[in-house]
């Protein structure tokens, strides 16, 4: 059986588990509940604490597991990025006091205090600033104040509890983050390929609608021009051998745009439906 780890809590549990339920696995009902066998798919899940995933994986005792890029790196273990899963969303950046930092230049010989300590090395030594990184698991924004930092390098979302604790961000960011599927370097177990195709079947269907819609002959190279589809529209005749029907996978967040061209182009019967699984 492939071995997953997925997070138990946070914020990337939710999503990750509503994206294998999508992708047709069985998920646990209970959150008390630590290991998740799906013996149809031939798959078994353990929720663990994302930050814990990355190790597990690294270490060979599981094949692959779902947590953010920043954990995963921050861990500093022998496995790789797999799949980025378009939820998670977040920027790990450098802030301080206001007004007091510009670039990250200016933190040579800082002390500075984050949850990602290994992350944090790696980009200063990429940078070539030397400062002082003082470990924290938590409520990083408040050692500042506290005097044991002078500036701090963090997760960011909205930034309101950082405005809060009278810091601005500042330089450029350290890492954009996500969720990913890693697994170990060099690694290909068994079913691994199927769990890829069915989440990237996932991010597909999430990204891409079907567009339906009936066109005159003589404006299909124009109507196929705004609908290309993946590799090409499917055009299907009707009754009336004048007119064809088109069918073609288009980006969710431009339906609307390319309904109204359809309709000005002369397009009529435009219909939309949701995909819920498919593979590509």
């Amino acid at each position: 059986m492939l071995r997953v780890a997925v997070p138990n809590k946070g914020s990337l549990s939710e999503s990750a588990s509503a994206m294998l339920s999508e992708a047709g696995y069985r998920q646990r009902r209970d959150t008390r509940e630590l290991v998740m066998v799906d013996p149809e798919n031939e798959i078994e899940f353990f929720f663990l604490r994302p930050r814990d995933i990355a190790v597990y994986v690294g270490s060979g005792t599981l094949d692959v597991g779902i947590t953010g890029r920043d954990l995963f790196l921050d861990a500093q273990v022998d496995a790789e990025e797999l799949l980025p899963l378009g939820f998670g969303a977040s920027t790990f950046r450098f802030a301080g006091p206001v007004g007091h930092f510009a670039s990250v230049a200016e933190l040579e010989g800082r002390r500075l205090a984050t949850s990602y300590d290994g992350l944090l090395r790696a980009f200063l030594a990429e940078e070539g600033v030397a400062a002082t990184v003082v470990r924290l698991d938590g409520a990083v924004e408040s050692s500042v104040r506290l005097g044991v930092a002078d500036a701090i390098a963090d997760v960011v979302e909205t930034g309101n509890t950082l405005k809060a604790a009278g810091m601005e961000i500042f330089g450029d960011p350290i890492l954009r983050s996500e969720a990913v599927l890693i697994g170990r370097r060099g690694s290909a177990p068994a079913g691994l390929d199927i769990l890829m195709r069915r989440l990237q079947g996932v991010l597909v269907a999430r990204q891409y609608v079907l567009l339906d819609y009936d066109i005159r002959k003589e404006l299909v190279d124009q109507a196929a021009a705004l609908t290309p589809g993946l590799e090409s529209p499917t055009i299907s005749p009707l009754r009336d051998s004048e007119w064809v029907a088109v069918r073609s996978m288009v980006k969710r967040n431009s339906t609307n745009r390319i309904m109204d061209e359809l309709y000005d182009l002369g397009a009529r019967a435009i219909l939309v439906s949701t995909i819920h699984a498919c593979r590509i």
